[in-house]
């Protein structure tokens, strides 16, 4: 029966849920034995692919558009009348094999994951599901609105930011402040859809018998080789290790500037005062760049990365009307992977595409699994696909034809591993944030209270740059991480990523062969081993402490101290 089903998930796309529901219910009812566990599991994986392709094609279709209101109905429909049948039956193919007790090869870590699946799943959570899915898309329709009016015309908030990399200080912050306050004329829009996400995931916990959200997500999450308490010893050692380190280079960025303190708009200007770098005029030359990098690290991600510039799998150019943010998603029917992103035209944007062709090489790699349970990679591994090409990329950024000159390369990556170490305390802020709105549901459901929040952390981690007169920006910061509104928890993730990225950085210094081999290698395994496996495989270790943590910062610290003179 499966057979029938059709090739292409742009055709899946358009089926209700009386045409997909037989193949389910023939998967139920299919005796199950160790002689046919390996077809049954295939012609589940086949099901489950063209439902999350299909799942995917309508999300991307909206955040492409955000006003494109026909894609915004398909979509509806998908998240409200297909997605929660589809929970239900998948819950009973879960219960199915559990229940038969076979352990096909290569299946331990999905059975691991389909047991803690099945656990949390209560039908009266289908709705809320789709529920959350809806506030989510309307959290990127308020933020894909705000624009401001420069010079006569009219940019979104993320054509702004170039503007807070010129050298004028008095530009800067004007332009800081224009998209400060437009962001700030949605605060209450955004309240009040924080307090509907919060009383729709209180809810999730409680219908799952939970005691609280966190204990939910952490179990929907897959996180089974770490727990909070790790994640609060983490927040400590940045607090010890890194944060330190950010203050002096703030320090050293204010004197360069020779300002009095540093204010939030002289964070992205050169400290030298050199016109911002522009590595591209349009995203052909972007494409083109990060395509020559890719091929320089290695010939395969190259192709890799070829591939999607032919089929048409990349959206980088920013626009009104486009979600915020970036993100590489999955095509898993069409074994083919999607980049979404907002280029503006600076450093930043290099990075992302880098970062998020290090998510689509994941798919490519992964694609030989037989199953669909197998290809679901731990998202902290994830990460390191993805932020190790940001380290490993740096050192083509002056290739002959590419973005840069030497002198501007090494301006650019002192830059980088700059805001790589001052990500760390960022990062300590928002995942502690969202332990405490979690941890204390009922006080976070004032938004005044999480402003309260916030600012206490920012204040903890966020050390060097001066806020003063502008409390009220500072308190809402954590409307404007979209993290915290969208993907909760979904943010430790980046920081352990980065660890160990610095750890595959420091093996390519002495062995940049090895290291890719082994990068991909590590990528190949899917989620058929352990989250430490994975990082083990990759030559690196999960890490949690100060020792780990110091290795990074000195390595960043010596290597910058290294560019600083061609940087003069």
């Amino acid at each position: 029966m499966i057979a029938s089903l059709p090739s292409s998930a742009v055709e899946f796309m358009n089926w209700n849920w009386p045409q997909i529901e037989p193949y389910y219910q023939e998967l139920e009812n299919r005796r199950l034995d160790a002689a046919n566990v390996d077809a049954w599991l295939a012609d589940w994986s086949r099901i489950a692919e063209l439902i999350y392709e299909a799942y995917q094609r309508h999300y991307v279709a909206i955040t492409v558009d955000t006003t494109n209101e026909a894609a915004k109905k398909r979509y509806d429909y998908f998240v409200d009348e297909i997605q929660p049948q589809v929970q239900a039956a998948e819950q009973k193919l879960k219960k199915k094999l559990i229940a038969s007790g076979l352990e096909p090869k290569g299946f331990e870590i999905p059975l691991r994951n389909l047991r803690a699946q099945a656990e949390i799943f209560h039908p009266d959570n289908l709705p809320l599901l789709s529920q959350e899915l809806k506030l989510n898309a309307e959290y990127d329709r308020l933020i894909g609105d705000q624009t401001i009016s420069w010079k006569g015309k009219e940019i979104t908030i993320l054509q702004a930011r170039p503007l807070l990399q010129e050298t004028e200080r008095t530009e800067r912050e004007r332009a800081w402040r224009m998209t400060i306050e437009r962001q700030l004329a949605d605060r209450q829009a955004i309240n009040d859809l924080w307090r509907q996400l919060l009383e729709v995931r209180t809810q999730l916990a409680k219908n799952a018998g939970l005691p609280n959200y966190r204990d939910y997500r952490w179990k929907q999450m897959l996180r089974f080789d770490y727990t909070p308490e790790d994640c609060a010893r983490f927040h400590q050692a940045i607090e010890r290790v890194v944060v330190p380190a950010v203050q002096h280079l703030y320090e050293k960025r204010r004197r360069r500037l020779g300002v009095k303190t540093l204010r939030p708009w002289d964070l992205e200007v050169d400290p030298q005062l050199r016109p911002p770098l522009r590595p591209f005029q349009d995203v052909g030359q972007l494409e083109q760049g990060v395509a020559e990098i890719f091929q320089a690290i290695d010939p395969q991600l190259g192709a890799y990365f070829e591939v999607m510039r032919r089929e048409g799998l990349l959206d980088l150019g920013n626009r009104k009307g486009k979600a915020p943010g970036g993100y590489c998603t999955d095509f898993p029917a069409s074994q083919r992977p999607f980049i979404f992103m907002n280029a503006v035209g600076i450093h930043d944007d290099v990075q992302t595409l880098l970062h998020e062709g290090g998510h689509s090489f994941h798919v490519f790699e992964i694609a030989h699994l037989p199953y669909a349970q197998q290809k679901e990679v731990a998202l902290e591994f994830a990460e390191v696909a993805s932020t190790s090409m940001e380290l490993l990329g740096a050192k083509y950024l002056a290739n002959p034809g590419g973005f840069y000159s030497p002198a501007e390369a090494a301006r650019a990556r002192i830059a980088h591993l700059e805001e790589t170490l001052a990500f760390w305390p960022y990062m300590a802020v928002v995942d502690a944030f969202q332990h405490w709105v979690y941890e204390n549901t009922a006080e976070a459901l004032d938004p005044s209270n999480c402003d309260q929040k916030w600012s206490e952390l920012w204040r903890r981690f966020m050390i060097g740059v001066d806020w003063s007169d502008l409390e009220e920006e500072m308190a809402t910061g954590w409307q404007r991480k979209l993290h915290i509104l969208q993907s909760p928890f979904y943010y430790i993730e980046y920081g352990l990523a980065q660890l160990g990225a610095f750890q595959v950085w420091h093996n390519s210094l002495r062995d940049a062969p090895g290291a890719v081999a082994a990068y991909r290698r590590a990528l190949s395994l899917g989620g058929t081993v352990a989250l430490p496996d994975l990082y083990r495989a990759a030559g690196a270790r999960l890490a949690f402490d100060d020792q780990a943590l110091k290795e990074a910062v000195d390595l960043a610290l010596q290597t910058i101290e290294e560019l600083e003179p061609m940087n003069a």
